[in-house]
Formats: structure tokens, C-alpha cells, sequence
């Protein structure tokens, strides 16, 4: 099952120019980290090792600029950001669930350059208070030198000494059975649907819940009906 997706379309390496854009994504963001989150983190992560120092330096700065809300110039790290991306060839990576254990598949023999200054743009372009909190799990990624193994994503979630990371990071079909409450291992979409509107109720503040907590447990049941739905359509 695929939790997020993060297109980059780049210039081929023989071009003459250097140019990177946005693709078409699915970076879900509810959770701690949220999949997208993690995803981004882990675009970084896997191919910041073979930067140089020079490079991860302007990386780190350019992150602060996109975080401040700063307006950046063109190019950075020889590479121009654009929307266009007509001549350019396209990468795509993913973080999927199956049983029960995450897995990064990113592009094979990507340029390292344009996937984490996409991944930086992507990020720069969220709301304040989201970009904030991804630009910290952004910055802590620089800072792997492991590259894509096995061990980057206990890094990223902060998995304890044990392995164990949360449930919705971890097993996120069996997280979003439990939360919303169905009863069979495949729940149909009409059963998924149909208890989502009715937990959906109970939770907003006009049917009687804490004003508080509606907004975190809304987000919660969004996304636990997103993995479910997702699931039943691969």
C-alpha cells in the first residue's frame, strides 16, 4: 500500500542546464511524523551522504530561507527552480506499507542534488506552523550519513531501542482499523464511509466534544479513512 508519493523532475545530466520542479505528490501529513513528512525526510536522508560539505552547508541554508518565508534567488546549488518541466525527466519516490513494516522505494540512480532541493521547495511551500515542524525533521535528515539502508527509517521516526515506532507509522492499516472502529479485516468502502460520518459527529464540537481535542481527532479519523481507502484500491 502506498502511504505517500513525492515526483521531482530534474534535468537529465548531460543537459546543459541545471533545473529542477515539482511533480504531482501524495504527502499526507497527519500523524507524528506524518507519512509525507517522513517520506520528504527520507528523500533527503538517502541521498544527502554523497553531497559534498559545501553543498550540505547551502542545503542548510537554504532551508532556513524557506522556512523563514524568505524570497529565494535563482539558482541554488547550481540548479534553477521552475514550474516548467518540459525537456526534464522525472523521479518517483514512495513509502509503502505491507505487512506491517514500512519501506522506502526511491527512484533508482537518481541525481542527488535536485531530489533535496525538491524535497526543500515541496516542504517551503506548506503553511507556517506545518513547514516549521517538517523543516526540523528536514534539517535533522542532512545530518544521516547512512544513505538508503534499513536503519533510516527506525532514524527518522525515533524508534525506541526495541524497534517498536508508533502504530500509525509502523502498522498504519491495523492503526486505522482501530480507530475507527470496524469490524472485519477488509471493511467494505460503505462501512468505512459510513463510520467515519458517525464518528466524524461525535467528535465535532457542535455534537458535544471538547473544542481542544476536536481538531486533533478530526485529523485523526481523515486520515485513518485515507489508509483504509487507499488500501481497498490497490
Amino acid at each position: 500500500m502506498i502511504l505517500a508519493q513525492f515526483e521531482v523532475w530534474h534535468s537529465r545530466p548531460v543537459a546543459p542546464t541545471r533545473r529542477v520542479a515539482l511533480g504531482a505528490s501524495s504527502l499526507p501529513m497527519e500523524g507524528s511524523p506524518g507519512h509525507g513528512a517522513l517520506l520528504l525526510a527520507g528523500v533527503v536522508a538517502a541521498h544527502v551522504p554523497v553531497l559534498e560539505d559545501d553543498e550540505r552547508s547551502e542545503l542548510l541554508r537554504l532551508m532556513e530561507d524557506l522556512a523563514g518565508g524568505r524570497r529565494v534567488a535563482q539558482p541554488r546549488m547550481r540548479h534553477r527552480f521552475q514550474t516548467d518541466r518540459v525537456g526534464l525527466t522525472r523521479a518517483n519516490h514512495q513509502l509503502v506499507a505491507s505487512g506491517g513494516h514500512l519501506a522506502f522505494r526511491f527512484h533508482p540512480e537518481a541525481s542527488p542534488v535536485p531530489q533535496v532541493l525538491a524535497a526543500a521547495y515541496r516542504t517551503g511551500r506548506m503553511v507556517p506552523e506545518l513547514r516549521r515542524s517538517v523543516f526540523t525533521l528536514l534539517r535533522s535528515a542532512v545530518a544521516w550519513r547512512g544513505g538508503p539502508t534499513t536503519e533510516l527509517l527506525s532514524w527518522l521516526t525515533g524508534a525506541e531501542s526495541n524497534g517498536r515506532i508508533s502504530a500509525t507509522v509502523a502498522d498504519p492499516w491495523s492503526w486505522a482499523i482501530e480507530i475507527l472502529g470496524v469490524d472485519t479485516a477488509k471493511p467494505s468502502r460503505r462501512e468505512i464511509q459510513k463510520r467515519f460520518r458517525s464518528l466524524l459527529r461525535d467528535a465535532h464540537p457542535d455534537g458535544g466534544a471538547e473544542s481542544e481535542d476536536a481538531a486533533r481527532r478530526i485529523s485523526e479519523l481523515a486520515e485513518a479513512r485515507r489508509i483504509l481507502l487507499t488500501g481497498l484500491a490497490t
